[in-house]
């Protein structure tokens, strides 16, 4: 997929009305013509079995050519912009019934209302008319009525899906990664080649991952925790097992039990259920931090969770090659093909010097890096340490003249460091490549003017505590060789020692910088600490 798309490309139920045997749906994506079919049913029935394939094949491919020929008959606007180019060649229908894909999409409308939407929009009392009319009869007119009946509803549901909020703000740096309207051509275009239609409607595989896990856990949510009662629990006070008093009463009340006893059984399994689902230590004791987390009431949650859930409309589906940074958990992912590629730890920036929500291409990696120190660092500590007589060249760094490509290098003693130290003189200060530099051995760049960007660290301590916002506002990898690889195919490797080699990606790959204060964790939500502030 070329670069310029790919960013928000939108790539690759119902209860089955009338059952019917098994087809074979590894061949089903790519069979855009009978010759096709027959090659595909050949591939994977294997070389004994191959004259009944081929048999198959004949007995499918006039069928499936009369819906076309009914396709190319009735449709019409932008949907003939689709199935023109491919021969009118349906995608939901195979054989003589429609496929199993249909179910999938009527599952996902029925479930609608979980995304801000409303059913009704996508007509599912139609479809599961034209579906019962074409299964019925397997008339290749009534066939062709449900195969672009569905294509409609399925392009309306998708573009409503990937429609962002205004809601939240995120900044975009390149024209690739800028949300746009697709049409119901791309959306139908970029479904039809992945490898399995049905896993790709079932999964919503437009979506960003992040956004079907908390769309689940969202809905699993509500169901147990968004009807209790707001009652606020006493504060200051440890409540565990064989407690009584206020306390305890206005504990249980909060969780629903009834207020008139103690810290039992039943009470401790709330509390262990409350903590599991909202990303505390399961261990059944109401101490202060369960507290501040009750205590923050039902409407707390609701809106966390449409929140973050409107932020993770804004990234792309697994489809697209990606990478996501999440600066409220500190972590990055990496996908393509469909599937998850890999994920670390990072730093990212702290509440002073927060890592923006902002989207951009990584166009290439540069190794032996520079680190330009931020003017304000070299205020307040490098222009201090000058005064006390420690050396640039002992630091392993360098003072220039300008921001420019070409600056000049300029001698310690020339410099007025009382100006630099009081902010009266801003100085460009840059740390020398090498075992200690900054950036490590590599960084990722794409060009921004507040200068964020991915880089490697040979300072590791800081990836083994659980809160990771300590950065200037960059985002420092566990593993940059590892993210490296990824991006490029091979390991990336220098032939000297000279400073800044610049590496262009063989394609740019977007990468988002997001904020998730709530996302779907292994026993529940995972409700993050706001360290930005910006719920």
């Amino acid at each position: 997929m070329p670069a310029a798309s790919a960013a928000h490309a939108v790539p690759p139920g119902r209860t089955r009305l009338i059952t019917r045997p098994f087809r074979a749906r590894r061949i089903r994506r790519a069979l855009f013509c009978p010759q096709i079919l027959v090659l595909g049913l050949i591939a994977s029935a294997g070389a004994a079995p191959m004259a009944r394939a081929q048999d198959a094949a004949v007995k499918e491919a006039p069928a499936r050519s009369s819906v076309a020929a009914e396709i190319r008959a009735q449709v019409g606007g932008k949907l003939r912009d689709f199935y023109g180019p491919r021969g009118f060649w349906p995608v939901w229908v195979e054989k003589d019934a429609v496929g199993p894909q249909a179910d999938a999409l009527l599952k996902l409308i029925d479930s609608a209302e979980a995304d801000g939407l409303k059913p009704g929009n996508y007509d599912p009392k139609g479809l599961r008319r034209a579906i019962e009319d074409a299964d019925g009869s397997g008339d290749p007119k009534a066939l062709a009525r449900a195969e672009l009946a569905l294509s409609k509803s399925f392009a309306k549901l998708v573009a409503d899906m990937r429609a962002p909020s205004r809601a939240v703000k995120m900044r975009y740096l390149d024209p690739e990664v800028e949300p746009r309207d697709p049409g119901p051509a791309d959306i139908l275009r970029a479904a039809a080649v992945t490898s399995s239609f049905e896993d790709y409607v079932e999964k919503a595989g437009w979506m960003s991952p992040f956004y079907m896990q908390l769309r689940k856990a969202r809905a699993d949510y509500g169901k147990t925790w968004a009807d209790l009662p707001d009652v606020a629990v006493p504060t200051g006070l440890k409540l565990k097992p064989g407690a009584k008093g206020p306390g305890v009463g206005a504990l249980r009340e909060r969780l629903g039990l009834s207020p008139g006893g103690g810290y039992d059984k039943a009470l401790a399994a709330k509390v262990k259920a409350f903590q599991g689902d909202h990303g505390l230590t399961p261990d059944g004791i109401a101490g202060p931090q369960t507290v501040t987390a009750l205590n923050r009431g039902p409407k707390y949650y609701a809106r966390a969770l449409a929140l973050n859930m409107e932020r993770t409309r804004l990234l792309p589906g697994p489809w697209v090659r990606h990478v996501v940074v999440d600066a409220a958990s500190a972590r990055l992912w990496y996908y393509s093909g469909g599937k998850l590629d890999g994920t670390m730890k990072v730093v990212v920036g702290a509440k002073e010097s927060q890592t923006p929500m902002m989207a951009g291409m990584i166009r290439y990696a540069t190794l032996n890096p520079y680190w330009n120190v931020p003017p304000d660092l070299v205020e307040r500590k490098i222009a201090p340490k000058i005064l006390d007589g420690a050396s640039l060249q002992k630091m392993n760094y360098e003072a220039l003249s300008d921001w420019s490509a070409n600056p000049q290098k300029l001698n310690q003693s020339s410099i007025d460091w009382q100006a630099v130290a009081s902010g009266r003189q801003e100085l460009r200060v840059r740390e020398l490549p090498g075992r200690s530099n900054s950036m490590g051995r590599m960084k990722f760049m794409f060009p921004n003017d507040l200068g964020i960007y991915l880089h490697d660290t040979p300072s590791r301590d800081l990836f083994g505590k659980p809160a990771r916002q300590f950065s200037n506002g960059c985002v420092r990898l566990e593993d940059a060789p590892r993210l490296g690889k990824w991006f490029f195919g091979k390991t990336l490797t220098t032939d000297s020692d000279t400073p800044e080699q610049h590496r262009p990606l063989p394609q740019p790959v977007p990468v988002y910088l997001t904020y998730l204060t709530a996302a779907s964790g292994k026993d529940g939500v995972a409700f993050r600490p706001d360290v930005y502030g910006r719920d």
